[in-house]
């Protein structure tokens, strides 16, 4: 099997599934617990917070564990704008994942306001639009750092400049920046970030939200003193500990890996547009995670090409797994101005460091004969 599809998730790194162990087999206790199995818990999930702080550059307290980036995403935009109920006004990128939109649509539903900001055909937001935006009222920006079908990046730190000179806090959604470029909570300057640990060669289930000291903020899960009392709920003490674990990993490995992968993500890339020039490498024009190929190939149904991919062993996908069985193009390519019929032939190839140089060879075999067999089916 080659395995392209790590936007998606991550294998969980060997290192990760070894430290939980513990947590399921012998110190099980609840970490809310003051007996000695829940202080030996309660200690794993400390060490597992201090980790993740050393990786993003921020200090332990700021950090809340969650059930994964989506739990994060809607405690961020929710949690904002309750603890600021004179402003009612929220600003998000047309681009943003699912678990920013449909969260900031119900805020609407309920009564708020919410600005998308768009983004050029190069998926660059447009950020004198977003300074127009910005009112006395607005409570939070809320702009992914990466987004995770194209793997452009967005520039957080100048978002963060605008959206602060008028009161407004900022929250990214860096779940799909984590483990493939820097991520720091200073040179960010963002007051909220959310983060999942399946992302980085974590389990699933596991995630973060970074609440910048200060910030005001009510939580959205209520029932216990959990998490100084922003999230209540019993933690995952096992997927906590793995995410602690792949947060050390990635630390301990620095840019190799990212430099690796950016290597061989261009040689695919590279071969695509020999073979194919006709083909978009889309968010090419921008800045980019180092292991994301968008690819749209006009003509080609991308649906039709995962499925022969899949039969060749190939595990990609045509954009977010949250959105699989869609026949609708993608909402960031509708977003960017591509043509339907193009964006119809999405598929993305995105890399982690488990990847190998004789993957890379074997897609880059596959693919002709694989597009080739595809070409003849008509695009709805």
């Amino acid at each position: 099997m080659i395995y392209v599809d790590n936007n998606a998730t991550t294998p969980v790194d060997p290192r990760v599934a070894s430290a939980m162990l513990a947590p399921l087999q012998n110190q099980y206790g609840n970490p809310a617990s003051v007996h000695h199995a829940g202080m030996q818990a309660a200690a794993l999930v400390e060490a597992a917070r201090t980790r993740l702080a050393q990786l993003i550059g921020s200090r332990e307290p700021e950090i809340v564990f969650t059930s994964g980036g989506t739990e994060a995403n809607n405690a961020a935009l929710r949690g904002v704008l309750t603890a600021r109920p004179e402003r009612r006004h929220l600003v998000i990128s047309a681009v943003e994942h699912h678990a920013v939109l449909e969260p900031a649509e119900q805020l609407a539903r309920e009564g708020a306001e919410v600005t998308q900001v768009p983004v050029d055909r190069a998926g660059r937001l447009d950020l004198e639009h977003l300074a127009a935006s910005l009112r006395d009222d607005t409570a939070l920006v809320s702009v992914m750092l990466a987004n995770n079908e194209t793997g452009v990046i967005y520039p957080l730190r100048e978002i963060a400049r605008l959206a602060h000179a008028r009161g407004a806090l900022v929250h990214t959604d860096a779940v799909n920046a984590l483990g493939k470029i820097p991520v720091n909570m200073a040179d960010l300057d963002v007051d909220l970030a959310s983060f999942s640990a399946h992302k980085l060669h974590g389990p699933q289930g596991a995630g973060a939200l970074f609440i910048r000291g200060g910030t005001p903020f009510r939580p959205t899960l209520l029932g216990g003193p959990h998490e100084r009392r922003r999230r209540a709920g019993t933690l995952n003490t096992p997927g906590v500990v793995g995410f602690g674990t792949a947060c050390e990993v990635a630390r301990e490995l620095g840019a190799t890996p990212l430099e690796e992968m950016r290597a061989r993500r261009e040689r695919l890339e590279d071969e695509i547009r020999r073979r194919y020039p006709q083909a978009l490498i889309v968010g090419a024009a921008a800045p980019r995670l180092p292991n994301t190929t968008c690819l749209c190939l006009p003509g080609v149904s991308g649906e039709a090409l995962l499925m022969l991919l899949s039969e060749e062993g190939v595990c990609a996908s045509a954009g977010a797994a949250c959105s699989s069985g869609s026949l609708q193009p993608s909402h960031v390519l509708r977003a960017m101005g591509l043509d339907e019929r193009l964006a119809h032939g999405q598929v993305r190839f995105s890399l982690s460091r488990f990847n190998t140089d004789a993957q890379i060879d074997q897609l880059v075999a596959i693919l002709p004969r694989v597009i080739e067999k595809v070409s003849a089916i008509a695009v709805p």
